[in-house]
């Protein structure tokens, strides 16, 4: 890799898992995990910060940005925040326990 990122700010790029049918699908049959990740990440970044956590090799990131969604917080009409996702696809033969990254 060209650019090195700082350890603080790799720490700080994966926000949590986000695990659904359709990503659970995915980790399955595709060994692709997706991560909430800061709005101000960049693929690269992603990539850095998976595999220092996670002690994996990466093949490649795909993200998108979800728009926030129109709700009421009582009588206020509002709206919740824009966030960012990452498709990490791993090499073949890696994975990620996350039960094990919990334990230790």
């Amino acid at each position: 890799m060209s650019t090195a990122y700082s350890k603080e700010r790799l720490m700080n790029v994966l926000l949590a898992p986000h695990v659904t049918e359709k990503t659970a699908l995915a980790m399955q049959n595709g060994n692709q995990y997706t991560f909430r990740v800061r709005r101000d990440s960049t693929k690269p970044e992603i990539k850095a910060a998976v595999e220092l956590m996670f002690d994996v090799t990466v093949d490649g990131v795909q993200v998108a940005n979800e728009p926030g969604k129109v709700r009421r917080f009582g009588k206020t009409p509002g709206r919740t925040q824009d966030w960012k996702k990452a498709y990490v696809r791993l090499a073949p033969g890696q994975a990620i326990d996350y039960e094990a990254q919990r334990k230790a």
